[in-house]
């Protein structure tokens, strides 16, 4: 992996780039599509491509119990295997083991969870979590970490960011020379965890560097503390990536702190529920103010979606429960994402950042409109 600084902003922390990856390249800042299964919920490969994903995430938890590490092997990588031939970085699933399973046990040596499946039950090591991201040639693979929900006391936040550390040590030591590999930056909302968490990964030394445990609840504005305390910590030449941040305005403003990349689920979520994100804000396509409404769906986005259907057809579709609903606005979702991110690394190249930022600021409405 080689990560490029092609220009830094003016007048913030902003920078664009690119991460040189060996299922191709991608521009930064960028966001990457949750394929938490091995497939972006309602969408084709060829969708995502047309649209100009480069990237999307994957969730190894999910994919060892459903179809096994064997199987996507045997299909040659994760990329082949869902026909995606482009770069996917898997999650190693420590936040799915604690959020799905009915019981875990957070041991020394890992974490030993039944499957929300059938109830099996399995144990995940540091080492194999790398191994099994080694197996399926993920281009990017995580270390195993433990991500605690919002809000959590000191204490525990403490021994589970001790943990992460050591974990990350140890996979660190198993992964082998060519194999990319993040550690995650945990602490909860605590500055002293952090930098601590931050300085020793530093230590050891890794590809990248992921900030987790955010945007669980917690005010922005303390998300954006954390996340400019770590940016400034992690050396400019290293990737910084904020995971689970994604609405628009909170992506926004963690590229202004000097963040590269994102993943979410919210474009793919809201999509398949009704709620789509516009130029001017989020409006949830089932209210009743849209059935004689015959305008496109966001007047300023040339998606297929936008282009060809308007609000009160949308908003039939899913009145009458029909699986083209969630599609079509899942579609619009994730191209208004995709395009949102080609517009910032656009105006950090034209030195226009700052007015970029102060003109969504100004047209974006973060409630529901």
């Amino acid at each position: 992996m080689r990560f490029l600084i092609e220009k830094e902003s003016k007048s913030s922390q902003a920078r664009i780039g690119k991460i040189i990856l060996p299922h191709g390249e991608v521009e930064t800042p960028a966001f990457m599509p949750v394929g938490t299964q091995g497939t972006v919920k309602t969408m084709s490969p060829k969708e995502l491509k047309e649209i100009g994903v480069q990237i999307i995430t994957a969730n190894l938890y999910h994919l060892y119990l459903r179809p096994g590490i064997e199987v996507i092997e045997k299909g040659g990588s994760i990329s082949e295997f869902i026909s995606f031939h482009r770069p996917v970085l898997t999650d190693s699933g420590g936040f799915q083991i604690a959020s799905l399973s009915p019981l875990i046990s957070i041991k020394d040596d890992g974490i030993q969870f039944k499957s929300h499946i059938d109830g099996s039950t399995h144990f995940f090591t540091p080492e194999n979590v790398v191994i099994y991201q080694e197996k399926i040639k993920s281009d990017i693979g995580m270390c195993l970490d433990i991500c605690l929900p919002y809000p959590v006391e000191y204490n525990e936040a403490k021994r589970a960011s001790e943990k992460t550390i050591e974990w990350a040590k140890k996979s660190k030591k198993i992964k082998s020379e060519e194999f990319n590999l993040f550690c995650i930056i945990q602490g909860a909302t605590y500055l002293d965890l952090r930098e601590k968490a931050t300085k020793e990964l530093l230590d050891i030394g890794f590809d990248g560097y992921a900030i987790g445990g955010l945007f669980l609840g917690e005010t922005p504005k303390l998300s954006y503390e954390i996340v400019a305390f770590c940016n400034n910590l992690i050396p400019k030449e290293k990737v910084r990536y904020v995971m689970g941040c994604g609405y628009p305005e909170d992506i926004l403003e963690c590229v202004k702190l000097g963040t590269d990349l994102f993943d979410c689920v919210l474009p793919t979520r809201n999509g398949r529920t009704g709620t789509a994100f516009t130029s001017e804000g989020r409006i949830i396509i089932k209210n009743a103010k849209f059935e004689k409404d015959f305008s496109p769906l966001d007047p300023n986005c040339d998606c297929y979606t936008c282009q060809n259907f308007s609000r009160a057809y949308l908003r039939h579709l899913f009145i009458s429960e029909e699986i083209l609903g969630p599609r079509l606005l899942t579609y619009h979702n994730i191209y208004f994402f995709i395009k949102l991110m080609e517009k910032i690394r656009e105006a950090i190249l034209k030195d226009q950042f700052e007015e970029f930022y102060n003109n969504f600021k100004r047209q974006y409405n973060r409630n529901l409109i």
